[in-house]
C-alpha cells in the first residue's frame, strides 16, 4: 500500500481544520469514493468498476477513509464467495455530504458540463437540495460576508455566544 506523504501526515496533526481535512481527503479519488458511497455503492469491486481506479490506489484510499473514521468496514459474504468487507459511512462520513453538495454546486455553476449533471434531492419529497452558509442562528449569510481568520491572537470573536479573549 502506498505510504502517505509526510506533508499530508503532518497536516492531519496541525491546528487548521481545513488542512486536517485535506490530510484525510488528500486527493480527488477520496471525494469520488464518497460520491459513490452516497450513490449506494459499498464494495471494493463496485468502486473499482465505477471509478476505473487502480486497485492499490483504491485500497490505500479506503484504508485512509477507515483510519480517520469516515467509513467503517462491514463484513459481508455472497453465496459461494469468501467473506469480504463492504464500506459504510460513519456519522462523520455522512457529514461530508455538505461539502460534497457544495463542490457539486460549484462544479455545475463554474465548469463546462459534459453529459448529464449530478443532482442532490431530499429522500422524502425529491426536492432539490443546496448547500448554503448560515450563521449560528441558522440565518443565511452571503459569501461576501464570510472571511477566514486565524484564531491565534484574536479578541472579540464570538464563539457559542461568548466573547473569546486570546490573552
Amino acid at each position: 500500500m502506498p505510504r502517505r506523504s509526510p506533508a499530508l501526515e503532518k497536516a492531519t496533526q496541525g491546528p487548521c481544520g481545513l488542512a486536517r481535512s485535506l490530510g484525510v481527503l488528500s486527493d480527488p479519488w477520496s471525494f469520488l469514493i464518497l460520491r459513490d458511497v452516497f450513490r449506494g455503492r459499498r464494495t471494493f469491486t463496485e468502486f473499482r468498476e465505477s471509478l476505473g481506479i487502480a486497485t492499490d490506489v483504491l485500497a490505500a484510499r479506503l484504508h485512509t477513509l477507515v483510519e480517520f473514521g469516515v467509513l467503517v468496514r462491514v463484513p459481508y459474504q455472497r453465496s459461494g464467495d469468501r467473506a469480504r468487507d463492504a464500506y459504510e459511512p460513519t456519522t462523520a462520513g455522512l457529514e461530508l455530504k455538505v461539502p460534497l453538495v457544495a463542490l457539486l454546486q460549484w462544479g455545475d455553476a463554474h465548469t463546462a458540463g459534459r453529459g448529464r449533471p449530478e443532482t442532490t434531492i431530499t429522500t422524502g419529497t425529491g426536492a432539490p437540495v443546496r448547500a448554503a452558509l448560515t450563521d449560528s442562528e441558522g440565518i443565511g449569510v452571503a459569501v461576501g460576508d464570510v472571511e477566514f481568520r486565524s484564531m491565534t491572537g484574536l479578541t472579540g470573536i464570538r464563539a457559542a455566544d461568548e466573547v473569546v479573549d486570546a490573552e
